[in-house]
């Protein structure tokens, strides 16, 4: 870990974070238990896990964009503890009971936290480790932020496979009360001044930028200058500012795109995805906790081991488009599921679709300047989040629908399959933007030639 001295701190105040998901495999079971008790299907519990997805994405649109362009210019940790502090007050409602009263009380709670934590700490770690990494490396390191966050998630869910639920939920609360109390402690600041030099890059020197580097960063900046005009004192950038900045280019135009469809098909599977399970297989609180295990166990194998050795061989436009196609086959899997071990092997596929997050990262971490990666990591969550709002909407119905006994046609797994079109598209839309890159690239080459 010494080469890795500027976010070692992170790498521990995300693990605890994640860790604190722990909750997710028994909140299901929470959830039918308060509204529809001794019931294996609830079209009111599907319909209330929808219109918190949807409130949770439209808070968020409009939260995560401004705390990045804070963050830009007040610093990251500031900002990071937001989210970090918000995320205890629901896990502790339900650390104390688990009655309806408690859980309505918890549902509010949720979706108040989820504005300010759904896609914020994502948007303020990534920013994190791109200011103290160079441009050449930030896929190994957004990769081994993910590995990192998967880890947590993995701990904390196998953790909670031995325990109670009351038990689940208070370790979820404590766990998380010592993220932020980690944060606030350790975690040294930063936003605003960033090393975008290989040598100032601290996965390859623990050492800090010294002046003889300053002169080649500042160079690295004057190539990829600000898109956005300077606000005005205590101002903020206009919608339309973050319009142009997404469009400013090819890289960032098509980034924003796949991310919207691809969040629109992820957040459909979530909707989907357990209580689908529940009714098709019966699945229950074990059962689900053995699912996210395996879909931790394959994302951090995939962030903290494979990706960190194919970026910098293959590069992450190509393991977008290889993460793309893995989400893809991950969601149809899901859909189609004919037996009860099914959806452990989709689960699996997550060793490839767990490539896409770092990789849209990447790419818009690298088209952007130095001072606007935080607003630009906001934009592109953002996004994320609009894509949460528009998945609860459409597949919230849809799936209560087809898990009814008034359904068209008895298929429980149409609402999964529908989402993996969306995903399909982003993967189509990779595809065409990877040729459209490579056309550019080509007729600038030969321009040069003839020059």
């Amino acid at each position: 870990m010494k080469d890795f001295a500027g976010l070692d701190h992170l790498f521990v105040v995300s693990f605890l974070f994640y860790f604190s998901y722990m909750v997710i495999p028994a909140i299901t079971d929470v959830t039918m238990e308060a509204v529809c008790p001794g019931r294996d299907e609830c079209s009111v519990a599907i319909y209330l896990s929808g219109f918190q997805n949807a409130v949770t994405g439209v808070g968020a649109l409009v939260v995560t964009p401004i705390v990045g362009n804070l963050s830009d210019r007040y610093g990251r940790k500031a900002l990071m503890t937001l989210p970090v502090t918000m995320a205890i007050v629901p896990l502790f409602v339900l650390a104390c009971n688990r009655s309806e009263v408690y859980f309505y009380v918890y549902y509010v709670a949720k979706i108040v936290s989820g504005i300010f934590c759904e896609g914020t700490m994502h948007c303020l770690c990534f920013a994190y480790v791109a200011d103290h990494v160079g441009p050449s490396r930030r896929a190994a390191a957004f990769g081994l932020l993910s590995g990192v966050s998967a880890a947590g998630f993995l701990s904390g869910t196998l953790t909670a496979r031995f325990l109670t639920t009351s038990s689940t939920f208070q370790v979820a609360a404590a766990v998380a009360t010592a993220a932020a109390l980690y944060l606030r402690v350790f975690l040294p600041d930063s936003g605003g001044t960033s090393c975008v030099d290989e040598a100032c890059d601290p996965l390859l020197q623990p050492s800090s930028c010294t002046s003889s580097t300053s002169s080649s960063a500042s160079s690295s900046d004057e190539e990829l200058s600000p898109r956005l005009p300077p606000p005005q004192k205590g101002g903020l950038p206009s919608v339309s500012d973050m319009v142009a900045l997404l469009t400013g280019s090819l890289t960032l135009s098509g980034a924003a795109t796949i991310t919207f469809f691809y969040s629109l098909g992820e957040h459909g599977l979530q909707t989907a995805l357990l209580y689908y399970l529940k009714a098709q297989f019966g699945y229950s609180k074990d059962e689900f906790a053995n699912l996210l295990l395996i879909v931790g166990a394959a994302g951090m194998l995939s962030q903290l081991t494979v990706m960190p050795i194919l970026a910098p061989i293959l590069g992450e436009e190509i393991l977008l488009i290889v993460g793309l196609l893995g989400g893809c086959t991950h969601v149809f899997l899901y859909g189609i599921a004919w037996s009860y071990w099914v959806p452990y092997l989709s689960a699996a596929f997550v060793i490839l679709s767990a490539f896409v997050h770092p990789s849209i990262r990447t790419n818009v971490s690298k088209n952007v300047a130095s001072n606007e990666q935080g607003i630009a990591q906001g934009c592109i969550s953002g996004i994320s989040s609009f894509g949460s709002i528009l998945g609860p909407l459409i597949f919230t119905p849809l799936t209560a629908w087809f898990l009814s006994e008034t359904g068209p046609f008895n298929f429980k797994g149409f609402s999964i399959l529908c989402a993996g079109l969306c995903t399909l598209i982003a993967f189509i839309i990779s595809l065409r933007m990877r040729g459209a890159q490579s056309s550019a690239s080509k007729k600038s080459t030969v321009e040069h030639e003839q020059a």
